[in-house]
């Protein structure tokens, strides 16, 4: 009985037809359906949309991680309804609102002003004072000084649409440098301007310049050069406070590399490609 199941398995082995070597072949790949993704952010194909979160900081609201910040609560919506999936991609033809207001995606622009003295650089004021952006007129875009200068310090400001660049250039982890020319109400020590390089506490923390200098040939030594990477609320008027001074007139002639050529008091311009290029490249 036991040999003739054996017999019986091996016959069942033997009618299996045998491949012949090198005869083996892959399974053909699947032809693409020609379907594509209608959300799908690795989508590699150019059909016109964009990450919301880009849309988002496009039209100068916030930057891109901020953006999502916004999206994951549930604050944005487009066409109506709430999206909070990260990578979500939006067309030109789709309606995006943030607190109840439609956003628009405009052009990004890029714009330094030198800045003049009683203006200040917050977008509204409840006093009715005087802002930087009054002195833009009919600019179509709308714009956001790029950090801050007080009421009283003059120089160079930068505003811009673009959420992302703004966030690296305010954000202390990129040290934008910034120089000043600051005037004193009395001569500054020599030992004094040591003590700026040194670094020393402040109510928020401890800070430095980076250099401390007399302007010109030095025999004016009320009129001190500064230059530093911190992006602290009135840092250069503390720093001299805390050794006794009092500044008089403080002036902004360098950021992010650039400078205040041809650009006289109270007018602005748009930044080149070149200068656009350069602060994108330099904040990476």
């Amino acid at each position: 009985m036991e040999s003739k199941r054996r017999r019986s398995n091996n016959s069942k082995k033997d009618d299996k037809p045998k491949r012949k070597p090198g005869a083996y072949k892959k399974a053909p790949l699947r032809k693409p359906s020609g379907k594509k993704s209608t959300n799908n952010p690795h989508t590699k194909a150019n059909d016109g949309k964009m990450r919301l979160n880009k849309f988002i900081a496009n039209a100068g609201i916030a930057s891109r991680r901020e953006a999502d910040v916004l999206i994951a609560t549930g604050v944005v919506t487009v066409n109506g309804k709430i999206v909070t999936e990260m990578g979500f991609k939006v067309s030109p033809e789709d309606k995006i609102t943030f607190g109840g207001e439609t956003i628009k995606s405009e052009r990004k622009v890029y714009l330094l002003m030198n800045k003049p003295k009683d203006f200040i650089t917050t977008l509204d004021d409840p006093f009715k004072r005087r802002t930087v952006l009054d002195l833009l007129g009919r600019l179509k875009e709308r714009v956001y000084p790029v950090g801050r200068l007080d009421r009283a310090t003059t120089g160079l400001l930068m505003l811009t649409n673009d959420g992302d660049l703004t966030k690296k250039l305010t954000h202390p982890k990129f040290g934008v440098k910034k120089v000043y020319n600051v005037t004193l109400e009395k001569p500054v020590k020599e030992n004094h301007l040591q003590h700026l390089i040194d670094g020393f506490e402040l109510e928020d923390g401890f800070t430095k310049a980076d250099v401390a200098k007399y302007v010109g040939n030095g025999q004016d030594k009320k009129q001190i050069g500064v230059e530093l990477h911190s992006g602290k609320n009135r840092i250069i008027r503390r720093m001299f406070e805390h050794l006794g001074y009092t500044v008089i007139k403080l002036d902004r002639v360098y950021f992010a590399g650039l400078t205040k050529k041809d650009l006289a008091r109270g007018q602005w311009r748009f930044l080149t490609e070149k200068e656009v290029n350069m602060l994108q490249m330099a904040q990476t």
